[in-house]
């Protein structure tokens, strides 16, 4: 037998008498916290399914709460929370907001859309952005969505 295979062979089995000894030591502060620590095992509550209501075919109706327009630059920024009073799920909800002077003529004005389906009971902020122009008096709002014709209801506080 050459010197290389003495070597290797005494280094097997060192490792193999001194394996069990060092498990067996890092066994024992395992076992000692088990004991210190209770036996109730705390799992984690299960993740709560997500809840999806059926999207609303026909008339929806919404609440909304209109910001103060404010000028920015050479733009007029208005935001409205809108909140879904439907039982069903409003998908792609578009807001347009039409600028008139003094003469009702329409002056300016912007649209958007909301692209995510707005959950029942669900309040959302829509940013509207008009570029500024001379003489401008007063602002209307117009909404519908993909399915059909939306009421909308302007409030001062939105209902529980």
């Amino acid at each position: 037998m050459n010197r290389s295979a003495l070597f290797a062979s005494a280094a097997l089995l060192c490792s193999l008498a001194l394996a069990p000894a060092a498990l067996a030591q890092a066994a024992k502060p395992q076992a000692q916290a088990a004991k210190a620590t209770p036996a109730t095992p705390t799992a984690p509550a299960p993740a709560a399914k997500a809840k999806f209501a059926p999207v609303v075919k026909g008339l929806a109706s919404i609440e909304i709460i209109q910001g103060k327009s404010t000028r920015v630059g050479g733009d007029i920024i208005t935001v409205l929370k809108v909140k879904n009073t439907s039982s069903g799920a409003i998908a792609l909800l578009r807001v347009d907001e039409l600028w008139y002077n003094q003469k009702r003529e329409q002056v300016t004005g912007d649209s958007q859309k909301v692209l995510k389906p707005i959950q029942p009971g669900e309040v959302v902020d829509v940013t509207m952005k008009s570029p500024a122009k001379p003489n401008l008096y007063v602002s209307q709002y117009a909404f519908s969505h993909v399915n059909g014709k939306v009421d909308a209801k302007s409030v001062k506080k939105f209902s529980e």
